[in-house]
C-alpha cells in the first residue's frame, strides 16, 4: 500500500505528460479540458489508466494514514475515499464531446470530478489541521489548489464573469494547473503516511482514576 500511495499519483502526472507529448493537438491545452482526452482515439486509454491510477493513490493514501494516526486522519481518509470513487465515475462514465453536456454519462462524470477536486484539498487542509505534526506543505498545497478552483470556476464558460476577465481563453490551462496542483498533494499526503504511526499520550476521559490524576 505506501508504494501505491505514492505510485498512483506519480503515474498519473506522467500519463497526463505522456497525452500533451505523445498526442499534440488532439485537445487545447489553453481551452479543452482534460476529460477531453477520453473521447479521443488512443487518448481514452492513457486517460482512463492515469484516472485509476489516481484513485488506487487515494485508497492507499487512506490506508496509509489509518495506521499512522487512525483517530486524527479519520476526517482526511473519508474524503479521500470519497476522491477515490469520484476519481473511478469520472473514468468509467466519460464525458459529452464539448460544448454539450446532454447525457447521463456526462453528468455524472461533471458531478464525480467536483467531487474530486473539492474532497482533495478538503482532506489535505483538514489533514494539516488535525495532525500532531506541522504539516506546512500539505497546508499550502490545500490553499493553493482551492485558490486555484476558485478561480477555475469563475472562468469556466458559464460563469456570470468569465466573459469579464478573458475565463475561455485559459480554462483549460487553470484545470491543468489544479490537477497537478492536487496530484502533488496527494503525494505529499501519502509521505505522510509514511512516517512512523504516533502513539498518543492522552489518558482516555473514562480511564479508572482519571480524576484524581487530573
Amino acid at each position: 500500500m505506501s508504494r501505491l500511495a505514492i505510485a498512483g499519483p506519480s503515474v498519473a502526472l506522467v500519463m497526463m505528460g505522456a497525452l500533451h507529448l505523445v498526442f499534440p493537438g488532439v485537445v487545447d491545452p489553453l481551452r479543452g479540458l482534460l476529460s477531453d482526452y477520453a473521447l479521443g482515439e488512443g487518448t481514452g486509454a492513457l486517460f482512463l489508466l492515469g484516472m485509476l491510477a489516481l484513485a488506487g493513490g487515494a485508497c492507499a493514501a487512506a490506508y496509509q494514514l489509518a495506521a499512522v494516526d487512525p483517530v486524527r486522519s479519520a476526517a482526511a481518509r473519508v474524503l479521500l475515499v470519497m476522491a477515490s470513487a469520484g476519481l473511478v465515475l469520472s473514468a468509467v462514465f466519460p464525458t459529452d464531446a464539448a460544448p454539450t453536456l446532454d447525457s447521463l454519462s456526462g453528468e455524472i462524470h461533471r458531478w464525480a470530478t467536483a467531487l474530486v477536486f473539492t474532497a482533495i484539498p478538503g482532506a489535505g487542509w483538514i489533514l494539516a489541521r488535525q495532525s500532531r505534526q506541522p504539516l506546512p506543505l500539505v497546508r499550502a498545497l490545500a490553499l493553493s489548489s482551492v485558490a486555484v478552483l476558485a478561480f477555475f470556476l469563475l472562468s469556466h464558460p458559464g460563469s456570470p464573469v468569465a466573459e469579464l476577465i478573458g475565463g475561455p481563453g485559459f480554462y483549460g490551462l487553470l484545470e491543468r494547473l489544479l490537477v497537478v496542483l492536487e496530484i502533488v498533494l496527494l503525494i505529499a499526503i501519502a509521505a505522510v503516511g509514511q512516517r512512523p504511526p504516533t502513539i498518543s499520550k492522552e489518558m482516555p476521559a473514562h480511564a479508572p482514576y482519571a480524576e484524581k490524576i487530573s
